[in-house]
This record gives structure tokens, sequence and C-alpha cells, in this order.
């Protein structure tokens, strides 16, 4: 079993910046990867950043070249560094991380975006 926490979400105006930590605990040694999800009101989750073991990164083209996914070497904390941010990233933000036979999932954080 993972668990994860999500911090660092709140209000901010467009152009601005925020960053979002997952803090996991309990089997991390047995993860894969870990990404973050987002869903806004009505909308499905849909993938914005993930990273592998291996270090590989994937992003959403809608984020690339805005937000950064990193983690530290011991899968405790992923981070997403969000920075231009528009109005319609505003969503819930979830950490997610896979262990090759479960996905887990954190409690989101909200990100809002205001114009």
């Amino acid at each position: 079993q993972v668990q994860l926490v999500e911090s660092g979400g709140g209000l901010v105006q467009a152009g601005g910046s925020l960053r979002l930590s997952c803090a996991a605990s309990g089997s991390i040694f047995g993860i894969n990867n870990m990404g973050w999800y987002r869903q806004a009101p009505g909308k499905q989750r849909d993938l914005v950043a993930a990273v592998t073991s291996g270090g590989t990164t994937n992003y959403a083209d809608s984020v690339k070249g805005r937000f950064t996914i990193s983690r530290d070497n011991a899968w405790n904390t992923v981070y997403l560094q969000m920075n231009s941010l528009k109005p319609e990233d505003t969503a819930v933000y979830y950490c997610n991380a896979n262990d090759g036979l479960l996905d887990y999932w954190g409690q989101g954080t909200q990100v809002t975006v205001s114009s």
C-alpha cells in the first residue's frame, strides 16, 4: 500500500506560479511511475505530467513548457512546478503512483487561477 498526500494548491492570478508537492509513504519501494492528474468540474480526470522510475517525463500538450515534474530519488516526494498559469488550468490536482499492479491516489488539491 502507498499513501499519497498532496499540498501546495491555492488561488493565483493568471501568469502566476504554484508548486505542488506529493508526499508518498508506505510501500514506496515498489513504485514504478508517479504523476499528476487534474479534473475540472464536469470533465474527466486527465494526465498532466508523469515521471518514470528511470526519470523519463511526459507532459500533456497543454502544459508543455509551463509545468515541470520532478521527484527525489527515494520516491518520497514528487513535485509539480506550474508557471505561467492560465484560468483553464483551474482544477483539482491529484497525485498518482503506480506499482505495476495498483494505482494509488491522493485526496486532491484545488488550484484556482483567476483571470
